[in-house]
């Protein structure tokens, strides 16, 4: 057996782990927002204000549904329902919908643009800037609350992109009424519509590609398959590895099932460990749940 002198301090994060006041903060800032832009939008008659009132409120329903998705995964799995696993899976199910009301978005965007834009209205540049000027703050506040996990979670991940990229289409608006104020360009407002939808459709795309692949049991982006194989197979006593799979449990949770072949020379109790030091290392390949079942020729079982 491998003796292992070196500790090992593993810190994964998990959907408890992760506070839902960034997403309370969020829905309230953003739709007291979304109220503000809809209301300047109208006033200024600024279809680019408009747009992003609804990319804003896309937002937060995002927000709202990921929380609900946190707020599930809290409940404690029970042998006694349907429900073994927990609702953990709910976290993959919000990614997924936050990224299609995205994709909505940008149909209904690209719609309104496109109108607007053979027939631009005249608009207050001034007003319309300094809205875009306050979205800007909100929207970077909101994304610096999920900062420390976009790297560790979808559902977070998906919300700073959100944000960023709201950020980012207030900057535009910004500039473009700046230019409306003193060109009477009004064109310029159409055509930022088009602009927002392509800074959502590149923002979202990777997050609804893992959302869907993670809805289907695809092995998770985070998992080397080929290292996870070879970490098994390194551990001292095991012949082969084979019926291997893995999949997301969760935004943040990965499990994997196993056949595990043992030299036959080894004892029970060798085996024992054995599976225990398979999991260990398993967890640097951020697999959180492993099921081993041990085969050889003369004995199988299950070890949980």
């Amino acid at each position: 057996m491998h003796n292992h002198a070196h500790g090992h301090d593993h810190n994964h994060v998990s959907p408890a782990n992760l506070s839902s006041r960034a997403f309370v903060i969020g829905i309230v800032l953003n739709t007291a927002f979304v109220v503000a832009e809809v209301i300047a939008g109208l006033l200024t008659h600024s279809i680019a204000l408009l747009t992003d009132a609804g990319h804003n409120l896309s937002d937060v329903l995002g927000l709202f549904i990921s929380l609900m998705a946190f707020k599930l995964v809290k409940i404690k799995p029970s042998n006694a329902n349907d429900f073994t696993y927990g609702y953990r899976k709910t976290t993959i199910l919000a990614a997924l919908i936050n990224a299609i009301i995205l994709i909505v978005a940008c149909g209904i965007l690209g719609y309104e643009s496109i109108l607007r834009f053979n027939k631009p209205e005249v608009i207050n540049g001034g007003i319309m800037a300094w809205v875009a000027g306050v979205g800007i703050a909100i929207n970077g506040l909101t994304a610096f609350f999920f900062f420390a996990d976009k790297d560790h979670e979808l559902n977070a991940k998906g919300a700073y992109l959100h944000m960023m990229g709201d950020a980012l289409v207030s900057l535009g608006v910004v500039i473009v009424g700046i230019i409306i104020k003193y060109t009477d360009w009004y064109w310029m407002d159409s055509a930022l519509g088009l602009i927002v939808i392509a800074v959502i459709l590149i923002s979202t795309w990777s997050l609804l590609k893992d959302s869907i692949l993670m809805s289907i049991d695809a092995v998770p982006r985070d998992v080397d398959y080929a290292s996870v194989i070879n970490t098994i197979e390194n551990v001292e006593g095991v012949n082969a590895v084979n019926h291997v799979h893995i999949w997301a449990l969760s935004t943040t949770q990965n499990a994997l099932t196993a056949h595990v072949v043992f030299d036959s020379r080894m004892s029970f109790d060798q085996k024992i460990q054995a599976v225990k030091e398979i999991k260990h290392e398993l967890e640097h390949n951020n697999i959180h749940h492993a099921t081993i079942e041990m085969v050889d020729s003369s004995q199988q079982c299950k070890l949980e």
